[in-house]
């Protein structure tokens, strides 16, 4: 049964915020029963005049993060499809280049960082260690969508003496699409993991750039309520990333694939 969009809205955002809601309300409530000091844990009420006070600050700090992430994100993006392309072409090129793909996934990439932080400028290695993070959920997921074609097509498609430029344009790149959007909506997230976990090991080398900086320069001054407010601009920026890239997914998928159906049941 199709459901109007205003109860999709209150599915999708107004559940989550309800209960959003009701657990800001109860740790509210908790902190002033008990009575607990800011610098041990803060009420939302005092974050949220931090993150008031402060706005210039962290606001200028949360850009450059999203600076970071949304290139990272747009170069991971534009090698992940290329290279997963490529490798779709031939299974000698798949064995060749998915084993070194696979290890930079695998490698934590707190331990790559300080490493990339000796060869490079810090903000190149931030951008290197977003991009890294981004990288692989993109190239996997596009290249299973690539290797996912419906046989029926493909026969059809030889039927016909398709070249392999139709092939790749009508059959293999929409069949790809689904895949592709699943891994650009993980990725998105993991862009901005990257980015906060490289300005966090840049450390004081990363002085005056992104929210991570301002964590850590806040914990030094055991300013809890600012900690908390840059923590809370993060969570806000990778949800608002999560929503704009399934959005994307919805607009291109809906009305012909199964999982944008899906929503609208």
């Amino acid at each position: 049964m199709i459901q109007k969009p205003s109860a999709i809205a209150w599915r999708d955002i107004g559940v989550p915020l309800a209960v959003l809601l009701a657990v800001l309300a109860l740790w509210e409530a908790l902190v002033r029963w008990k009575n607990i000091p800011p610098y041990i844990l803060p009420a939302p009420s005092v974050i949220l005049t931090k993150l008031i006070e402060d706005r210039e600050l962290l606001f200028s700090s949360l850009m450059v993060t999203l600076g970071v992430t949304f290139e990272a994100l747009v170069i991971a993006t534009v090698c992940g499809v290329a290279l997963a392309l490529l490798i779709a072409q031939s299974k000698w090129l798949e064995r060749a280049l998915l084993p070194f793909a696979i290890t930079l996934q695998v490698t934590p990439i707190i331990a790559i960082a300080p490493l990339l932080l000796v060869y490079l400028q810090p903000g190149n290695a931030v951008l290197v260690c977003a991009f890294l993070v981004a990288f692989f959920p993109i190239l996997s997921n596009t290249s299973l969508g690539l290797a996912s074609v419906d046989f029926g097509l493909r026969d059809l498609f030889d039927l016909y003496r398709a070249s392999p430029w139709q092939k790749l344009i009508y059959l293999r790149l929409p069949s790809a699409l689904p895949q592709f959007l699943a891994g650009l909506r993980i990725g998105g997230g993991l862009a901005l993991i990257g980015a906060i976990v490289a300005e966090l090991a840049a450390g004081a080398s990363g002085q005056g750039t992104g929210l991570a900086y301002r964590i850590v320069e806040a914990g030094f001054r055991l300013d809890i309520p600012r900690m908390f407010a840059a923590l809370a601009l993060i969570s806000l920026s990778g949800l608002a990333i999560y929503g704009a890239l399934a959005a994307l997914s919805y607009v291109l998928l809906r009305g012909w694939h199964e999982s944008a159906r899906a929503q609208d049941e």
